[in-house]
């Protein structure tokens, strides 16, 4: 009876008192105007001249959590403050329910609270009891020389190359679990005696040791910085790279949710082009945490809704799709569904799907994964610093992610939104995309060819994509006010509005075929094919 009961005991205060995570929003930045007055008090100038360019202005989510509410918070009874997020107006804690509950009634400034256990988020509904994972899925087999062409080849980024755009002069961030080793590889002393490595960040153990963790992010950084001369190139060979550790590698829980965003607040602030992710969240150590697909909509979770405030920032956001494709939970997991992100999927050699790329499309409806790329036996530097091959889609996200810098070099004056929809634009499924591989897979080339430098250098009066299926976004002068109208070829108008730069335009309700589009301001009229497919 003494067990029985005492075994009653252990499990009631196991689930009364266990440790739960949270995120607590704020009402307000009290400090905002004061810095938004000064803005080299929270973005380098290289951040701000990258908004600049792209016609974003700064406003209050640029702004840092006031640290006397973050300092209130971390002061109460029973709760750690483990990270925050300026651009969401929040700080991730952790503590006992109870506790957590009592920063609402305790201070003026607490918003709301957002548990991460759905028992408690939303009564009366149980969590997802899915089976995890292994959050890298990357197997490594002998590595047959030369074949790292194939992986750049099939994407006919070696075009971009022969141009010279090989990612000089482009900041890419790079979160993951850990880069052991990539200061004493070989494959990476071209780039350390170049000075490519900007610097990175432990956000896991809070210090700047980041030459530490799991070598999973050693690898991903390879297929894009590595170089062997006649045995394996990178995507993205000159480019400059922020190393970030944000995955806790033998743990999954929701924190590292926290400290993607933390490390995406500081890409954007040091002034960062483009962020790959070989990552993904749906389910964790503990099931009370998981999600399920229907919160794969790409505005439920944290990490998903602090991508879509990286994008606005203007940059440039490319995740791996997922390896679920072969489990119960086969569907892309977060931040992937964001709508902003660039999401890649995996094809092998012969440009068929890999077995384990995460499905789509998004439970909202949206098409997912946008692209993809070769992540089967694509080639690598592994753990102990050899030429060897890898699966996964974390493998097709760099390399995707090192073109996106190289297009970007390009066409410097060009907007994140620009670049995305010129990659999607020139997939080989555009007509008729998958589940699997989205718009398929994409040629730099043609995406090369089909942005217009002198409009964009210009933001002279246009369009873009075309030929379109869905969206269209309108180039202008940024302060200019643009008259759309869109006529059917017997000259009927099916379309017209005032729009802005850069603002896009649902035409899904048009039939295929061919229109005339007349975009008009006070000085200026152009008129143009637009071919809606």
């Amino acid at each position: 009876m003494k067990r029985i009961l005492l075994y009653s005991f252990l499990l009631f205060t196991s689930i009364t008192f266990s440790q739960e995570h949270a995120w607590v929003y704020f009402v307000d930045k009290p400090n905002a105007a004061t810095f938004i007055a000064s803005p080299l008090t929270m973005l380098s100038q290289r951040s701000i001249d990258r908004r600049t360019k792209q016609g974003i202005s700064l406003d209050s989510k640029d702004v840092p959590v006031d640290l006397s509410y973050i300092n209130q918070v971390e002061n109460s009874a029973g709760i750690t403050v483990k990270a925050n997020s300026k651009w969401l107006n929040a700080v991730h804690v952790i503590g006992l329910e109870a506790d957590i509950r009592a920063l609402k009634s305790s201070f003026s400034f607490v918003d709301s609270i957002d548990f991460a256990n759905k028992n408690i988020a939303f009564k009366g509904q149980s969590s997802s009891n899915i089976k995890k994972t292994s959050k890298f899925e990357t197997t490594t087999t002998s590595f047959n020389y030369g074949l790292s062409a194939t992986q750049i080849n099939m994407l006919n980024g070696q075009a971009l190359h022969d141009k010279n755009y090989t990612g000089a002069g482009m900041y890419i961030a790079i979160l993951d679990g850990g880069f052991p080793r990539v200061n004493v590889f070989t494959p990476f002393q071209r780039m350390i005696d170049n000075n490519q490595i900007l610097g990175g960040y432990d956000f896991v153990n809070r210090n700047t040791n980041f030459y530490t963790g799991v070598s999973h992010g050693t690898s991903v950084l390879s297929t894009m910085a590595g170089f062997i001369d006649g045995s394996l190139v990178g995507t993205a060979p000159d480019a400059s790279y922020y190393l970030f550790i944000t995955e806790d590698g033998p743990n999954e829980t929701p924190l590292e949710e926290s400290l993607w965003v933390e490390a995406a607040e500081r890409a954007d602030s040091l002034g960062v082009d483009v962020i790959n992710t070989s990552l993904g969240y749906s389910t964790f150590d503990e099931s009370k945490y998981n999600y399920t697909y229907a919160d794969m909509n790409g505005s439920t979770t944290f990490i998903s809704r602090g991508a879509e405030l990286a994008f606005s920032r203007g940059m440039i956001l490319v995740n791996a799709a997922g390896n679920e494709g072969t489990s119960s939970w086969h569907y892309i997991s977060a931040p992937a569904d964001a709508p902003s992100v660039l999401s890649v999927g995996a094809v092998d050699a012969s440009m068929n799907p890999a077995s384990f790329t995460s499905f789509g499309p998004t439970s909202d409806g949206r098409i997912k994964p946008d692209v993809s790329a070769m992540g089967v036996s694509s080639v690598l530097i592994n753990s102990s610093g050899n030429v060897s091959v890898g699966n996964g889609t974390s493998f097709a996200s760099p390399i995707m992610a090192g073109l996106v810098a190289c297009l970007w070099q390009a066409y410097p004056n060009a907007t994140n939104a620009q670049i995305t929809e010129a990659i999607k634009n020139t997939g080989s499924l555009l007509a008729s995309p998958s589940d699997q591989l989205g718009y398929g897979i994409p040629n730099f080339q043609s995406a090369f060819t089909t942005l217009d430098v002198k409009e964009i250098k210009l933001q002279t009066l246009g369009f873009y994509p075309n030929p379109v299926k869905d969206i269209i976004f309108i180039n202008a002068p940024q302060t200019t006010s643009v008259k759309v109208e869109i006529m059917d070829v017997l000259g009927k108008r099916v379309y017209q509005k005032m729009r802005s730069h850069l603002e896009s335009i649902n035409i899904s309700f048009l039939s295929k075929g061919m229109y005339v589009m007349s975009l008009s301001t006070d000085n200026k009229n152009k008129t143009y094919k637009l071919i809606k497919q």
